[in-house]
């Protein structure tokens, strides 16, 4: 059974695959033909003058029906029969109509989504012989909190739906959006979040799950989805809410600053702007996370006292592979330098020296990072060095005691990424963990 019943007012739009498809190539031909600093701006309307009157002589006000009906026909403002009926074309300038056509978009393009939203939900998320293929924490770590996305988006497109039905000129789409912002927070936040392990789950149970790829490919096929994957659908959510902020800035382009609608829109942009980056920070996160847990796995502390690798606030910042310099007196030859391969891992509060093996590392020294760690340059050509050499201090390392070693990268470019990683939050205090 389904997670929700249809509602009558969404029209019969295309899956938001397609519309996201038609999207970027108007914005490619836009590009082409205005450039890219018009291409917000640039939402032109062939063949509309700009007449005398103003705009805010029209108040239309049709009934409900009416512009539902109209809607559910029209992928434009302007084709809607009531825009046609009152002369609203004759009414407002070229730059309004723009406006409408932006605000009309953020309308239309909420029902396609909901649309592709309700097939990944009812189509894909509720069916019995998909979640047959699946444990209940694959179910879950595939479709996360899609049915709340799609609940969300339901709410969202009922509140633009009756803004429009209340009057065709509409003006407050940035109040809506701010009316919706704790709700869009709360469900796009964890659902990107996720996406990290989604994309994973998916690559996984594709190669080793056969009966879940035999189920999948029957429902791909299936009418409802015209001919789109289920990971089509599973990215819709971060497309949307970016393509939603783009729309809003777009209008307010659009939007004279002396208009009660400005402020709205600004706070509107802004508000889906801090979840935009909300979410990025958060699989930024993920995967550093990730990262360590990975890594944690191949790394071996030996004799010396270990560090847990998985701390909060802990990432790493490079890694690589240098030769660490011996230089050796021999009473018969002099100076006598040889090589080693040290292998280096910065993160943002530690730094490990380690040999590599087979993929795997073991440490044989560390120090904490900034405080412990400088750099120095050598006079490589009077010491009969390398050009890419630098001195490396740890002060102290984790024996408690000063080291000092001479480090030599493969080139010039290598060694300044080094010197420059190695040095940088010199001015920060890191604690000891």
């Amino acid at each position: 059974m389904s997670f929700f019943s249809p509602v009558s007012t969404v029209p019969p739009v295309p899956l938001y695959q397609e519309y996201l498809l038609k999207s970027v190539k108007a914005d490619l031909q836009r590009v082409h033909q205005t450039g890219l600093s018009d291409l917000v701006a640039s939402q032109c309307l062939p063949g509309l003058q700009s007449p005398p009157r103003s705009p805010r002589t029209a108040r239309a006000s049709p009934s409900r029906t009416r512009v539902l009906e109209d809607k559910a026909a029209c992928s434009l403002w302007r084709e809607l029969h009531v825009v046609k009926e009152q002369g609203l074309l004759g009414v407002l300038t070229s730059k309004e109509v723009r406006r409408q056509e932006t605000m009309f978009e953020l309308l239309t393009s909420e029902a396609s989504y909901l649309k592709s939203l309700r097939v990944a939900v009812n189509h894909f998320q509720c069916s019995k012989e998909l979640q047959n293929t699946l444990s209940s924490v694959e179910h879950h770590i595939l479709f996360s909190n899609l049915h709340s996305v799609c609940g969300v988006s339901e709410r969202f497109l009922l509140d633009l739906e009756r803004h429009l039905q209340e009057n065709v000129v509409m003006s407050e789409v940035g109040d809506i959006v701010l009316h919706h912002q704790l709700k869009l927070r709360k469900v796009y936040v964890p659902y990107v979040t996720n996406m990290m392990y989604q994309e994973a789950m998916i690559s996984k149970l594709m190669q080793k799950n056969q009966r879940f790829v035999c189920i999948l490919h029957k429902l791909e096929k299936d009418a409802k989805c015209q001919r789109q994957t289920l990971k089509s659908f599973l990215v819709l959510p971060f497309q949307r809410i970016t393509r939603v902020k783009l729309i809003l800035e777009a209008t307010l382009k659009l939007t004279d600053p002396d208009e009660s609608s400005f402020g709205p829109l600004t706070k509107a942009i802004c508000a889906l702007h801090e979840i935009v980056n909300k979410c990025n920070q958060n699989v930024l996160c993920m995967k550093r996370t990730e990262e360590l847990v990975l890594l944690e796995k191949l790394v071996d502390f030996g004799r010396i006292k270990a560090v847990p690798l998985i701390s909060h606030g802990r990432y790493l910042i490079h890694k690589g592979q240098l030769r660490q310099t011996d230089v050796r007196s021999c009473p018969s030859e002099g100076s006598v330098v040889s090589f080693s391969e040290v292998y280096l891992h910065l993160f943002s509060d530690l730094l490990l020296l380690s040999i590599q093996k087979e993929g795997h590392f073991t440490v044989q020294d560390y120090a904490w990072f900034p405080c412990n760690v400088h750099t120095e340059d050598l006079k490589a050509h009077v010491l009969g060095l390398p050009a890419e050499s630098f001195l490396l201090h740890l002060t102290p390392s984790h024996t408690g005691s000063a080291t000092a070693l001479i480090l030599v990268a493969s080139t010039r470019t290598e060694k300044e990424v080094w010197v420059n990683a190695l040095n940088s939050h010199r001015d920060e205090q890191t604690p000891v963990s």
